[in-house]
């Protein structure tokens, strides 16, 4: 009788213990931008997704608009669990990896096809898998899309750049960019680039289209380079301990799910590139300027001096895999 009394004890516990009270896997997904951007767009779909898919084992919660989190404190978010995922600009890894930095190289990727063929290599996995001694794991890569030089006065070869002040995110390979064209790079917040535009404290910046676009910086900017000279994107990070520790049948739904959320929010980088573009023409508060292939061949002379000065931090077999990318 007490053995059979223990025993029902025993159940009781496992019915009322925390096993039992747990319910879904809560997922906060954190982010800086709008719903209507891409990166906004993914995430709603990835939501989506895992609510079909696994509808009452996993929960996921959107906080766009940096609800939460900046991108300059959401990496340590991800490591103490205050979230689970989040998708930070490439260049905001800088101090867990210096892999990454690949991505910041001017005129290494010729088009966004050649940055598609590349997150397929077994280059793009070694760049996911970077961060993971510091405890982030990246998940996938998303499009912002292809940066363009915008500036007060035209920018057709290197030589007009001379002495203008670009503003940059944080990146030491982005001020080197700049440096090789003997401008002056500013690192400043991203929320401040159109006042700095309009008063003229700066002469230009870079920027993709959508960018420009949504944010109105082609309303005070004369000219607009369409230069492709660079890659905006994002990396998809969770903690390694969080993943980790997820059931196997529960990560590899996950897993299938952002990746199909992934390649939605790339499509629609790809639209708004073409689409903003357009808007931007149609406006006529700014002039494109569309380079020939000797002027483009002048950008890329100058600045690939900054390739070799990074080559050590970032690793020539990854640069070597980036450039054949580009072979079509």
């Amino acid at each position: 009788m007490r053995i059979l009394i223990s025993a029902l004890s025993v159940f009781v516990l496992l019915l009322t213990g925390p096993a039992a009270q747990a319910g879904p896997i809560k997922i906060k997904f954190s982010h800086v931008v709008a719903v209507n951007t891409p990166k906004g767009q993914m995430a709603e779909k990835f939501k989506e997704l895992v609510e079909q898919r696994l509808a009452g084992k996993v929960e996921v919660n959107v906080f766009p608009n940096a609800q939460l989190f900046g991108d300059n404190k959401v990496l340590e978010a991800l490591l103490l669990g205050d979230v689970q995922l989040a998708a930070p600009s490439l260049s905001k890894f800088q101090k867990y990896t210096k892999s990454l930095q690949l991505f910041d190289l001017p005129f290494l990727f010729q088009n966004i096809g050649a940055v598609d063929r590349f997150m397929a290599t077994d280059g793009s996995k070694k760049l996911l898998r970077s961060t993971e001694k510091k405890g982030l794991l990246g998940l996938g890569f998303l499009h912002n899309g292809m940066k363009q030089l915008s500036a007060s006065s035209p920018l057709t070869v290197p030589a007009d750049a001379a002495g203008m002040k670009f503003r940059i995110m944080t990146s030491d390979v982005l001020a080197a960019q700049f440096q090789a064209v003997k401008a002056s790079p500013q690192k400043k917040p991203f929320s401040e680039v159109f006042t700095l535009l309009q008063t003229k404290a700066i002469d230009g910046q870079e920027n993709t289209w959508s960018n420009i676009f949504s944010k109105k910086f082609f309303e005070v900017q004369d000219h607009i380079t369409h230069s492709d000279h660079g890659y905006l994107g994002y990396m998809v990070v969770t903690s390694t301990e969080f993943w980790n520790d997820l059931p196997d049948n529960i990560r590899g739904e996950l897993e299938k799910a952002l990746a199909d959320a992934i390649t939605y929010g790339n499509q629609v980088a790809n639209e708004k590139a073409v689409s903003d573009k357009k808007a931007i023409m149609d406006s006529g508060r700014s002039t494109i300027i569309e380079l020939s292939s000797e002027q483009r061949a002048q950008w890329v002379e100058a600045m690939k001096p900054v390739w070799k000065k990074f080559e050590d931090d970032i690793g020539k077999d990854l640069i070597d895999a980036a450039l054949k990318a580009n072979q079509n």
